[in-house]
């Protein structure tokens, strides 16, 4: 591409779309935190993959050229449930279904044709809504991210997909606990070049016990993000001194293949399964960019991560919600009790519940300790009704975790054979922060 074709393209896109360089970028109210907080992190110095924030004003405009605004107000006022589902399902059929207005599409088809021709990768599409990623309402897999797109096709409708889901009954729901509706939000985009990730993980800058912690595992991080296998963990001190590290269970990884529509996991090697995923010399590194994102933010932060060929990019940061340990009662120290991974907040006790299915979930009842297997984002909708939750897989930064956390749950996840050895039936005690589970037989 010549130096008049880029600055043709530049032009186009700056009307609604702005490349992460820019300083506008970072503005949280016109792209949604998610993309701002990445065009900071840029502005900071902090490795990203770059790439554009798209306005939520391009959401506005397409809705408004569907002619949908009446019905997004109706369905956010409708006192009939069975009204307001009519209207959301009028606003979600037409973002799928209708053709993109050529004001907001021509610049979209231009920004991916900028990062296809500078990175020559497939790209990513996520979603970045205005009240995503703050401290209370971190919304953490309650949208959509759609990587490894290589056709335009697939690139328009990952666009689609992201607009429509501020409309999804999991995000709706979502959004009800915290006493808003989506006409009081709008969608932005961040649209990047995908990092052909050796290894990916997260972090938090502040544990309960007044550390650090860092997760990681092979491949793509959404294995971690969806709770699907259990990371490794590294726990440090504020000065990035590694103090302790738990060897996960990596038995699969998540990749994206040219040629091949959205990612796909592989069997991990057996000697790879239980090897760690960093060294001390990138965990130190991981650490003063984890304290760097905390600063920039001033405040402590949850981060993803990515490492490929060139070293660690840095995919998000939000707030992150911590408070202090709890001390259960003495008695819970003489019963049997299983380690894992610390991933909620506080100390909560009640009946366990063994669910091995999701279809088993009616079960659950108000105070129940939730024991399954995989704690996945679609369990967000339970998390209300519980008083723990206690899972085989996941880790301290999945998306579950990440809403327990901001719900104030205990839940201790990469619990081994939890749905095995705890009872269904029995009291059960579940320390969010020491990542301990007890149960009286």
């Amino acid at each position: 591409m010549s130096c008049d074709d880029s600055y043709v393209v530049e032009n186009i896109v700056a009307q609604l779309i702005l490349n992460l360089d820019e300083v506008a970028a970072a503005d949280a109210a016109r792209f949604g935190p998610k993309a701002a907080n990445q065009a900071a992190l840029g502005h900071a110095g902090l490795p990203i993959p770059g790439g554009y924030a798209v306005d939520a004003a391009a959401y506005w405009i397409q809705l408004e050229s569907l002619g949908l605004t009446d019905s997004v107000r109706a369905a956010a006022t409708a006192e009939v449930f069975e009204e307001a589902r009519q209207h959301i399902s009028r606003v979600r059929i037409n973002l799928f279904d209708e053709p993109i207005v050529p004001e907001v599409l021509e610049p979209l088809l231009a920004a991916r044709q900028s990062l296809v021709d500078r990175f020559g990768k497939p790209l990513v599409v996520r979603s970045s809504a205005l009240m995503e990623d703050q401290a209370g309402s971190t919304f953490a897999g309650q949208f959509e991210s759609f990587l490894g797109l290589e056709s335009e096709d697939d690139f328009i409708t990952a666009v689609r997909a992201c607009w429509a889901a501020l409309w999804a009954s999991r995000a709706r729901q979502y959004m009800t606990h915290h006493h808003i509706t989506p006409a009081d939000t709008a969608m932005g985009l961040l649209i990047q070049p995908l990092v052909e990730a050796r290894a990916s993980g997260g972090g938090m800058s502040l544990t309960a016990n007044k550390g650090m912690l860092l997760t990681a595992t092979w491949g793509l991080g959404s294995a971690i993000a969806q709770g699907e296998i259990v990371p490794d963990r590294y726990d440090l001190d504020r000065n990035g001194t590694l103090c302790d590290t738990v060897v996960g269970h990596k038995d699969h990884s998540v990749h994206c293949v040219h040629h091949q529509v959205g990612p796909s996991a592989q069997a991990v090697a057996a000697p790879r399964v239980q090897e760690p995923c960093l060294n001390e010399k990138q965990i130190k590194e991981l650490s003063d960019l984890l304290v760097r994102a905390e600063d920039l933010l001033g405040k402590p932060v949850e981060i993803e991560w990515a490492q490929d060929e060139t070293g660690f990019k840095m995919l998000q940061a939000r707030p992150l919600k911590m408070e202090p340990a709890q001390v259960p009662d003495e008695i819970w120290l003489r019963h049997p009790g299983i380690k894992g991974h610390p991933s909620g907040i506080g100390w909560g006790s009640g009946r366990a519940c063994v669910i091995n299915c999701e279809c088993e979930l009616s079960r659950l009842a108000p105070g129940d300790i939730l024991v399954t297997k995989v704690a996945g984002p679609a369990l967000s909708q339970v998390l209300p009704r519980v008083s723990g939750v206690v899972a085989e897989l996941g880790g301290s930064t999945s998306h579950l975790a990440s809403l327990a956390r901001e719900r104030g749950i205990p839940m201790v996840l990469g619990v081994p054979e939890a749905t095995r050895k705890i009872p269904d039936g029995v009291q059960v005690g579940v320390d969010g922060v020491m990542g301990m589970v007890r149960w009286i037989n």
